[in-house]
């Protein structure tokens, strides 16, 4: 009896060792959770205190559909100079001078409540919850409704045991505007192919 019940855990619960040292998964990489403004997924933190990120479709006239599971994330920037971001305390830390690749899909609402003007998004590694030592990867400005898929690779220069996504105004632009980008379906980040040869 007790065997079926490890066996039944190990199915639902699979371990973490399958691919040793060279994957860091994210807790809830999809944003998964109940549709609801101002509300962060579990396994997510809000970092700071004007973000208030959105699980979506459903609120501020967002619906566009999720690209992975029933749901998705919407973060805002806006024109007071303040924006939206979340992070995480990461399984593994990333460590210094390995190369890692990571992938996230992106989108824009076309209407998301009056913030409707295209960001970009910020990924940076943190050694502290909610901080930000290290810019780790950046988009363009997002400008399509429909989801895309962003590809990066950085490399660490220091240990780092948090990340955090945030939405942002687009480089070269000198005022503060109110704008919208949307999250789903966080891919493991793993050590780079190359670095592992």
């Amino acid at each position: 009896m007790y065997n079926i019940f490890f066996i039944l855990l190990a199915i639902i619960f699979p371990p973490d060792y399958d691919e040793g040292q060279d994957v860091v998964r994210l807790d809830n990489p999809s944003f998964e959770g109940t549709p609801q403004d101002a509300s962060t997924p579990v396994g997510w933190v809000a970092c700071g205190e004007n973000s208030t990120p959105d699980i979506l479709p459903g609120y501020w006239g967002v619906y566009n559909e999720p690209s992975d599971g029933t749901t998705y994330l919407g973060l805002i920037t806006r024109e007071d100079g303040t924006w939206e971001s979340i992070g995480q305390h990461l399984r593994k830390p990333l460590k210094a001078n390995e190369c890692y690749s990571f992938s996230i899909d992106l989108a824009r609402a076309s209407s998301y409540a009056g913030y409707d003007i295209p960001v970009k998004l910020q990924m940076w590694g943190a050694t502290k919850k909610c901080s930000r030592q290290q810019l780790l990867a950046e988009t363009s400005v997002v400008r399509h409704t429909n989801w895309k898929t962003y590809n990066f690779e950085f490399t660490p220069k220091k240990n780092f045991d948090y990340i955090v996504l945030e939405a942002r105004n687009a480089n070269g632009i000198y005022f503060a505007y109110n704008g919208n980008l949307l999250l789903d379906h966080c891919t493991p980040i793993k050590r780079c192919i190359r670095a592992m040869n």
